[in-house]
């Protein structure tokens, strides 16, 4: 009986090596990195994707058994995120808490945030109301997760409780660690977002496409992340996969820009496009007006400071309006650029274009883009001539 005990301990029911434990790992954390990006983010929180409702319960079990999370609460969560992102109200924003706060005990502030039964009802609606969601997944959310560590145990013996802290740690660690956390604070820019998102790297593949989340700022509704040429997103892949053998539907992808010729005068048309891809428009401003004429003035000055502001912390500070700026910060900026004309112009201008997309006549907002445009290729700055000319030719590109 002793040696019976001791050999289930030692090996548990499936008896397996070290490389079927560590496969049984990796296969069993990627589908609940999948559960999550694909069925509570990409379908419920944005309405991306549909799947066949075999898929979808599936990914909703996963969930269940291994994070106990509710679709409700985590879509609450997030869609509340990106509605007050880096605010005071964002249940997770590492420049407010901190980048350790959020990186460290993300998992918490998930807690406090779901517990929030007005937020629940404000940002959680249309999320499944089901049978099974009523009495099982909501009301017994952590019964998956106390049945997760006895299937580790009896298939892997003592080394099934070793299994269970990494999978239960997984979604914790990236997700509300990583993602929420060095996914604002650390990474590359496709877009001047409104926020501080970035992408942790071109390749979104160990937390399934969610390391692409400046793209996912820019564009929140498309089931594709991956929006540049060299950047790969195998949630993408698996969605496109799925819809092949008709087990999902994309409902949204991010729209690409297109540009026109022969347009002297920005019209609905354009209006359309730079509000569609306002993100996109602002970070052509910032590289195309804002990096060359801070580079020039430089060049003038023959230094690559401003006073106390480098010539990289300066142009990145113009390419938000010195919203990150603490009031000394922003006291410093304005003294640089008050000093300078020509900073002072694109400094006005990105300003300007930033208020006239906020405006909620569309009439009005066209009659102020149309007299940004008149302007900007009157200003006697060569660099803002060139954009405004572009951007009369936006367009929305055809799918």
């Amino acid at each position: 009986m002793l040696d019976i005990f001791l050999n289930f301990a030692a090996h548990g029911l499936a008896n397996a090596g070290w490389l079927a434990i560590l496969v049984y790992v990796l296969v069993t954390t990627q589908l609940t990195i999948f559960a999550v990006t694909l069925y509570l983010h990409r379908s419920q929180a944005h309405r991306g994707v549909d799947f066949h409702p075999a898929v979808s319960h599936f990914l909703r079990f996963w969930n269940w058994l291994t994070t106990g999370m509710v679709t409700k609460e985590w879509v609450a969560v997030h869609r509340k995120h990106h509605a007050h992102c880096e605010t005071e109200d964002d249940p997770h924003s590492p420049q407010i808490a901190g980048i350790r706060k959020v990186f460290f005990e993300g998992a918490e502030l998930y807690r406090v945030a779901a517990a929030n039964e007005a937020d629940l009802e404000k940002y959680g609606r249309g999320t499944p109301d089901d049978w099974i969601e009523r009495h099982l997944y909501t009301p017994h959310a952590y019964l998956g997760v106390i049945l997760l560590p006895v299937i580790d145990i009896a298939l892997f013996g003592a080394l099934g409780v070793v299994i269970w802290a990494v999978q239960a740690a997984w979604i914790p660690f990236w997700a509300a660690g990583v993602v929420n956390g060095l996914g604002h604070w650390w990474g590359y820019r496709n877009f001047e977002t409104a926020d501080k998102a970035t992408n942790l790297t071109p390749w979104g593949v160990w937390i399934g496409g969610e390391e692409l989340h400046n793209n996912h700022h820019a564009f929140p509704s498309s089931a594709k992340f991956a929006l540049r040429k060299f950047e790969v997103d195998i949630g993408w892949i698996v969605i496109r996969g799925l819809e092949k053998v008709g087990m999902a539907k994309v409902l949204r992808v991010a729209p690409s820009l297109d540009e026109r010729p022969n347009v002297s005068l920005p019209d609905m048309i354009t209006l359309k496009a730079l509000l569609t891809h306002r993100f996109e428009a602002m970070t052509d401003y910032y590289k195309t007006v804002i990096k060359p004429t801070v580079r020039e003035q430089s060049d003038a000055e023959g230094t690559r400071r401003f006073g106390v502001m480098t010539r990289r912390r300066l142009r990145r500070a113009l390419a938000n309006g010195g919203r990150w700026l603490d009031k000394s910060g922003k006291a410093r900026l304005a003294t640089v650029v008050e000093d300078r004309p020509r900073l002072q112009q694109i400094s006005e201008y990105r300003a300007r274009l930033a208020a006239l997309m906020e405006q909620r006549k569309p009439e009005s907002a066209l009659a102020a883009l149309q007299q940004w445009c008149r302007e900007a290729e009157a200003s006697g700055n060569r660099k803002l001539a060139e954009f405004a000319a572009r951007l009369k030719r936006y367009s929305v590109a055809r799918a």
